[in-house]
C-alpha cells in the first residue's frame, strides 16, 4: 500500500475526519471540525502532526532519522515523520490518534474510546 493511502486510511478512520488540501497546497491534510490534525507535504515524503508537551524533543532526539521538528509549526508543538524511510506504521498511527485527540473536541474524541 502506498504510504499516503496508509496515512488517509488512518486518519479517515477518526470520527468526523474529512480530507482537504491545506491553503494552496495539493497534498493532503486532514481535519476534524475545519481543524488540522495531520498534514502532508507536497511531494508525499512527509507528515506533520500535532503532539502534546514533550512528544516532539523525545521523537526527533531518540530517531531524527524517522521524525524532524517542520518549518512553521514546529514551534508549536508539531511534528513531522520521513514517509521515505521505514517507520513503525503502528506507532504513527498511535501519533495520529493522539494529534485527533488534541484538536478534536471532546465530544467527538470520546468516540474513539
Amino acid at each position: 500500500m502506498d504510504v499516503l493511502e496508509r496515512v488517509r486510511e488512518i486518519c479517515l478512520g477518526m470520527p468526523e475526519a474529512t480530507e482537504r488540501p491545506f491553503g494552496g497546497h495539493t497534498s493532503p491534510s486532514f481535519r476534524v471540525r475545519d481543524k488540522l490534525f495531520v498534514m502532508t507535504s507536497e511531494d508525499g515524503s512527509s507528515m506533520m502532526f500535532k503532539a502534546g508537551p514533550g512528544v516532539q524533543e523525545a521523537l526527533v532526539s531518540e530517531s531524527p532519522e524517522r521524525f524532524f521538528v517542520p518549518k512553521y509549526v514546529g514551534a508549536k508543538g508539531w511534528v513531522g515523520a520521513r514517509l521515505d524511510v521505514e517507520q513503525d506504521w503502528a506507532e504513527l498511527a498511535e501519533l495520529i490518534e493522539d494529534s485527533f485527540r488534541l484538536i478534536a473536541p471532546k465530544r467527538v474524541s470520546a468516540q474513539l474510546d
